[in-house]
C-alpha cells in the first residue's frame, strides 16, 4: 500500500538514497579488485582505439616529408638506361664473335671432307710431291696417275748403288747456261755434268764466265755468282769433256744446245736426244720436258 503520512514518504525516500549509496559502494570495490589484475575489456577496447587513432595520425605526419624525399629525378634513371644498352651491346657483339668462330670452324671442316677430282687438277707438269706438300695428298695420287708414276718411284733408283764408278761405253751429259749481253739473251757456259752407265757421276765442274755474266738464270740453272766465280778454265773444261765424249754414245736432252755451247761436235749415229727420241715421244705425246719425260718413263724425280 502506498504511504499516506508525509513522515512515511520522506522515509521511503531515505531508504531509497540509502540503497542507491549501497549498490555504487558495491560498484566501486568490484572496480577496484578488478584494477590490479589487469585494465577491464572496456579499457582494452578504448586502449586499441586510442593506439589505432595515434599510428594513423603518425603514418599521415610521416607521410608528408618522406614522399618529397621519395621523388626520383627522371634525369637520374639515364645512367641505368645507358648501361643496359651498352650490356646489351656487348652480349650482342660477343655473340655476333661467337657465331663468326663457328662459321669458320664449319668452313674448314667442309674444306678438309672436300675432296679434290680429276676436274680441279687441270694443270699438268707439276711434280705429284710438290703438289702433296701443298695441296695435298689426294691431288698429287690424281697427278701420280696421269704421268703414271707410283708414290714409291724413288725405289727405282737411276744410280745403282754398288755400281762400277768409271768410264763407260754410254754417257750422259747436260750442260747449264748463264746469259750474257743485253738482257741476257746469249748464253755461255757455266756448268758440265756427266753420268757412266749406272748413273755414277764422272764429271761435275763449274766454268768461270768469260764474259760479263747479266742474267743467272737461277731459277733454270740453279747457278748462282758464287758458284762460278772461282770456276774452272772454259777451255780446260771443254778438252776435258772432248776427251770424255770420244767414241762413246752420248745421251742428253736437246743435245745440241750443249754442244753448241761447248763449241764440241760429235758423230750423229752416237747421240741418243731424249727430245726426239720416237718411243719416248710416243709414251709422253709430247716432245719437250726433261724433268716430266724422266719422271713418266724412268719413274725417277731427276732434279729440283
Amino acid at each position: 500500500m502506498p504511504p499516506n503520512d508525509g513522515e512515511h514518504f520522506s522515509a521511503n525516500w531515505k531508504g531509497l538514497q540509502e540503497s542507491f549509496k549501497s549498490s555504487q559502494m558495491t560498484n566501486k570495490t568490484r572496480a577496484s579488485q578488478q584494477e590490479p589484475n589487469g585494465p577491464s575489456q572496456e579499457g582494452k577496447d578504448k586502449a586499441s582505439q586510442n593506439a589505432h587513432h595515434s599510428s594513423v595520425s603518425k603514418a599521415k605526419t610521416d607521410s608528408g616529408p618522406k614522399a618529397k624525399h621519395r621523388t626520383v629525378d627522371p634525369k637520374a634513371k639515364r645512367p641505368v638506361a645507358a648501361d643496359a644498352k651498352q650490356h646489351a651491346a656487348a652480349e650482342r657483339k660477343s655473340q655476333l664473335k661467337a657465331n663468326g668462330k663457328q662459321a669458320a670452324k664449319k668452313r674448314k671442316v667442309e674444306a678438309k671432307e672436300s675432296k679434290p677430282t680429276e676436274v680441279d687438277i687441270w694443270f699438268d707438269d707439276v711434280d705429284p710431291d710438290d703438289i702433296e706438300a701443298t695441296v695435298g695428298a689426294e691431288a698429287a695420287e690424281i697427278m701420280r696417275k696421269r704421268q703414271g708414276v707410283c708414290k714409291n718411284a724413288t725405289a727405282n733408283m737411276l744410280v745403282k748403288e754398288k755400281s762400277f764408278e768409271g768410264l763407260t761405253r754410254v754417257v750422259a751429259i747436260d750442260c747449264e747456261m748463264v746469259g750474257v749481253g743485253p738482257h741476257g739473251e746469249d748464253s755461255i757456259l757455266a756448268r758440265v755434268s756427266l753420268v757412266n752407265h749406272f748413273g755414277k757421276c764422272i764429271y761435275d765442274k763449274y766454268v768461270k764466265p768469260s764474259e760479263h755474266v747479266t742474267d743467272y738464270r737461277t731459277a733454270v740453272s740453279g747457278i748462282r755468282p758464287t758458284d762460278i766465280a772461282e770456276g774452272e778454265d772454259v777451255a780446260t773444261v771443254r778438252k776435258e769433256v772432248a776427251d770424255i765424249l770420244h767414241g762413246r754414245i752420248v745421251v742428253g736432252h736437246a743435245i745440241h744446245n750443249d754442244f753448241k755451247v761447248l763449241l764440241l761436235d760429235h758423230p750423229k749415229k752416237k747421240i741418243r736426244d731424249t727430245q726426239k727420241y720416237k718411243p719416248f715421244m710416243k709414251t709422253t705425246k709430247v716432245p719437250c720436258h726433261v724433268k716430266r719425260d724422266l719422271v713418266v718413263i724412268v719413274g725417277q724425280k731427276v732434279s729440283n
